[in-house]
């Protein structure tokens, strides 16, 4: 009961184009800071920016709407014993950025023989890949173009939401000589259609770095659709076990608490994961259930922020069994490991979970009588190391009887055992997989998202 503008899986790279001023601006700020450097000292340098139109809509009609620009940088300053680092500003301007970038390493030097000496700093090298240059094109809306575009659907609803659209580029750059350079557009709408009870809310996404009225006309369609069904007498379902179908939206949300951290390196020998057993060979999930890194689905950059390039594809949980932790850099050098380019954090950049044999149409009557749950929010760790995560029901959730919707539900909580749902609890998945966009704009907007299909679970446990 979902419909999305996809990620394209093959967007066109289009790395012959000239340089933007972005791009040589900080490849000359990349070329000028060894000269400001003292001896045996090495630098790293990372950069996000953006340029976005956002609106925000509420009752069908614009409420706020503006354009940014913005660029930040990360300046990180090392020998093999001590780091230093600081954020700056960037403009684009070459004239403006390097005065700010000289101060901010004066700033650093008279600190630096007092910093604490830390045994795992990992200075920059060469690599297989040292360089890499990805452009990607798109068609989005003109800024012009939003208002008219997204409310001419949805005039007659009750409709809120936030647009968020424009030019990304992140960068990297080292002493050892590695250069990477990404851009892309994209654009994410994260709306909501209300009914007239204050439980009446229905949500839908639709993102990409193709505009397509269309596609978007037949989202709000299914939304509207379960707004219909939400205007149904309510159902209070008495806590207990049922039958669950997930849809892509509330997997997501669950793979994301999971993935946060805990199948990092240093989370597993740290105590700090709830995948140890599985990674121990203790305990397994379902066959049916596989979990990998792909960057081939997914549209952000492949290097991190060490500068290395991820390969496209990693495997990290197959057929209900551990395949790969994230290592990092610094956890490589740490434990002992090979890194396999993990970002700083040890978070999945580009999940995807595999497929099942499940169809859409086949949903309803498989689920036969149980819950139908769009959307979670509010999820935690009830206990990290057993693998327990509790959250709350949110959006279009609905009590099914043999096979139809009956009613929409009060909100409940789950509390279930990831080994459990995911183990002798998942039925199967469903075939198609759905992309679900990272809608966060948190000091920008964020890029990616992931790759899920619903899911099937028996007995899926509710506590409230």
């Amino acid at each position: 009961m979902t419909a999305q503008i996809l990620d394209r899986e093959n967007p066109q790279n289009d790395c012959d184009r000239a340089p933007s001023t972005y791009e040589q601006t900080f490849q000359k700020l990349a070329a000028a800071i060894p000269s400001q450097l003292k001896d045996h000292q090495h630098f790293t340098l990372s950069l996000s920016g953006e340029e976005s139109q956002f609106t925000r809509f509420n009752r069908a009609k614009v409420r706020q709407t503006g354009q940014v620009r913005d660029g930040q940088m990360s300046l990180h300053v090392m020998t093999g014993d001590r780091t230093a680092s600081i954020t700056l500003p960037f403009t684009g301007n070459f004239e403006t950025d390097w005065p700010l970038t000289q101060s901010a390493l004066s700033e650093l030097q008279p600190d630096f023989p007092h910093l604490p000496i830390d045994p795992y700093v990992v200075l920059p090298t060469t690599t297989a890949q040292n360089t890499s240059r990805e452009v990607r094109s798109g068609h989005l809306l003109e800024a012009t173009e939003v208002a008219e575009q997204l409310l001419s659907p949805v005039k007659s609803l009750d409709f809120s939401g936030l647009y968020a659209g424009g030019l990304s580029y992140r960068a990297y750059a080292d002493s050892a000589g590695k250069r990477h350079w990404f851009e892309t557009p994209s654009f994410t709408l994260d709306y909501s259609l209300f009914g007239n009870r204050l439980d009446q809310a229905a949500k839908g996404t639709v993102a990409g770095d193709c505009w397509d009225t269309e596609t978007y006309r037949a989202n709000v369609a299914v939304t509207q659709r379960q707004l219909e069904l939400l205007s149904r007498p309510v159902k209070t379902v008495p806590r207990g076990s049922y039958r669950t179908y997930l849809a892509p939206d509330a997997v997501a949300g669950i793979i994301d608490t999971m993935a946060w951290g805990g199948l990092g390196e240093a989370a597993l020998r740290q105590g700090n994961s709830a995948f140890n057993q599985l990674e121990n060979g203790e305990l397994t999930l379902s066959k049916k259930f596989s979990l990998r890194e792909d960057f081939n689905k997914i549209g952000i950059p492949r290097f991190n922020n060490s500068g290395e390039v991820s390969s496209t594809q990693l495997p990290i949980i197959e057929q209900g069994e551990w395949a790969n932790s994230l290592v990092s850099r610094r956890s490589a050098k740490e434990y002992g490991k090979s890194s396999n380019a993990a970002n700083t954090s040890e978070s999945m950049r580009a999940p995807a979970i595999a497929p099942g044999t499940l169809s859409e149409a086949q949903i309803l009557s498989q689920l036969d009588t149980g819950l139908y749950l769009s959307n979670l929010h509010y999820l935690n760790w009830s206990d990290l190391v057993a693998g327990s995560i509790t959250g709350m029901t949110r959006y279009a959730c609905f009590w099914v009887e043999n096979g139809e919707i009956v009613a929409p539900i009060e909100n409940l909580r789950f509390d279930d055992n990831l080994y459990r749902f995911l183990g002798q609890g998942l039925i199967d998945l469903t075939t198609e997989q759905r992309f679900i966009p990272a809608v966060d704009t948190y000091n920008r907007r964020s890029l990616g998202g992931m790759w899920t299909p619903g899911m099937l679970i028996e007995q899926f446990r509710y506590t409230l």
